[in-house]
């Protein structure tokens, strides 16, 4: 190889016939002219010979020099079909060469056969795309750069965000506009991917954002729980990408980088006023992306999808998947646990009085588990202060007494007043539990008995303009008629009394 070198360096360099530059090196001219043809048919520069070591060299002259070859052409044809075969499930370059060798009489090795093949793959960039599975992998990600919706009636500008997915075999790649990266629209898109490609993979690649991924770790990731609930009902998994380790999605990273060329640019010039319009338009240049060839190959991804990878994704469940919330709560004495998101109680069943229990709701449905088992649902009831009571929850000897409820409360204050209303439901919200708040609001209710109805109104419009919705305050009001006083004769209502045993600071110093 040294010889070679040397050989391809008076050629290309001092411009010395090959005749001569052989004669000069030792090596006879037929060989050398062989070297100098598959060195110029790699389109090499000379400058980078140094850098590279005998093997590659000699792999690149000799390969050009086979290229000749009517045995090589004929497996060459076939080099475009070994790269889509090899993306079927449990294909391989054996099977791939045994194949060959019973329709070829004059075949190559299987080591030159595989020799063969990594070179062309290399010479046409094939990367690491080419070890994905059809119906293994989705890849998920959001681009950096957002897109902006303008309001048509304002002028103001809202940024969006752009998520995309790619599978791994195909590459047939999908695009949407979403308003965040929160759990609910990051939920939304995954699913609406998986309808885009009409199927399921076995499993999805996020990266580390929290709506996928709670804490990323390099052995055991956390995953979001909704997430991973999204993940059972269409069957699949879910794989973080390894944080800083960008090749573990390398296509949909690709994919980002096509998308600002094919997709973004083509728009760049366009004005949206609302969310649906801009995501037609990115379907609209989706749809050229997909169906365009690959660079050197003579199908596109929308063909590769159709071909290998659309019978190999898992059906689609007949229903879409419902997003999920997930809480804890302990059942009160009552044999019910409430819900903060709505202030609503939901019955269990009354042994679990005093048990954590676990609540995983949708916007229909409440389930309530204990020791991983359901031991209750309700449809769920927005009515704030509410109870949702199943009757084979309660006690045997239990007779459910309804009398004192929230909703109750607040609806005898609405029969007095506006304020006497407003001011029951400022005290059931302060309490961490409304049912603390009963004997307080009982309290009030009477005083309505007991005082002119004009007085007790006056009476509350004090105690919510000074935020003291509190039983003491608005019976000293009443007591005193403190609603009528100025703002001096409040003062000197609370003044403190002049008296002989009241020290002054001076006692203290």
């Amino acid at each position: 190889m040294r010889k070679v070198r040397e050989l391809l360096r008076l050629k290309f360099e001092q411009n010395i016939s090959a005749r001569q530059a052989a004669k000069i090196v030792g090596i006879g001219k037929t060989a050398a002219s062989q070297y100098i043809a598959g060195f110029k048919a790699s389109g090499l520069k000379i400058s980078i010979v140094s850098g590279m070591s005998d093997s590659e060299l000699l792999n690149v002259i000799n390969i050009r020099k086979e290229a000749e070859n009517p045995r090589y052409k004929e497996l060459f044809r076939l080099f475009p079909y070994f790269e889509k075969e090899l993306k079927r499930t449990g294909v391989t370059l054996q099977l791939l060469w045994q194949e060959y060798t019973q329709a070829h009489a004059g075949y190559y090795g299987y080591s030159q056969f595989c020799h063969h093949y990594y070179h062309w793959r290399k010479d046409m960039k094939v990367s690491m795309r080419m070890e994905h599975k059809a119906g293994d992998k989705m890849f998920v990600d959001f681009t950096g750069k957002k897109m902006n919706v303008t309001d048509p009636e304002t002028g103001e500008i809202q940024e969006y965000e752009v998520f995309v997915s790619v599978l791994g075999a195909s590459q047939l790649s999908y695009i949407e506009a979403v308003a965040s990266q929160k759990k609910a629209d990051w939920i939304a898109v995954n699913q609406d991917a998986l309808h885009f490609y009409a199927g399921v993979p076995a499993a999805i690649v996020p990266d580390c954002l929290k709506s996928a991924v709670i804490k990323s770790d390099k052995y055991e990731p956390q995953i979001n729980e909704t997430y991973n609930d999204f993940a059972n009902h269409y069957q699949t998994v879910i794989l973080p990408a390894r944080a800083l380790h960008p090749k573990d999605k390398s296509l949909v990273e690709n994919f980002v980088r096509n998308a600002y060329t094919h997709i973004y640019a083509p728009l760049r010039n366009q004005v949206f006023f609302s969310v649906e319009e801009l995501n037609m338009a990115l379907w609209e240049q989706l749809d050229i992306y997909n169906q365009k060839n690959f660079q050197g190959k003579d199908y596109s991804r929308q063909q590769l999808f159709d071909e290998i990878e659309k019978n190999q994704l898992k059906p689609l469940p007949v229903d879409k998947y419902e997003l999920k919330i997930f809480s804890e709560s302990k059942v009160q004495y009552n044999h019910h646990v409430y819900l903060k998101e709505d202030k609503h109680y939901y019955s269990v069943p009354f042994q679990l009085t005093g048990k954590r229990v676990r609540l995983i709701y949708t916007s229909r449905i409440v389930d309530i588990y204990f020791n991983n088992n359901r031991v209750a649902t309700h449809h769920r009831n927005y009515h704030a202060y509410g109870y949702t009571t199943k009757v084979e929850h309660r006690p045997p000897s239990h007779q459910y007494v309804s009398e004192w409820t929230p909703q109750r409360f607040i609806k005898w204050g609405r029969g007095i007043s506006v304020e006497a209303e407003q001011v029951i439901t400022r005290i059931l919200d302060s309490r961490k539990h409304p049912e603390q708040a009963f004997k307080t609001c009982m309290g009030l209710l009477n005083l309505a008995k007991k005082y002119d109805h004009d007085d007790y109104i006056k009476a509350c419009k004090k105690a919510l303009q000074l935020n003291c919705t509190n039983y003491k305050f608005i019976k000293n009001t009443l007591k005193t008629k403190a609603f009528n006083l100025t703002d001096q004769q409040e003062l000197e209502l609370f003044k403190l009394p002049d008296h002989d045993n009241i020290r002054g600071k001076e006692t203290y110093n």
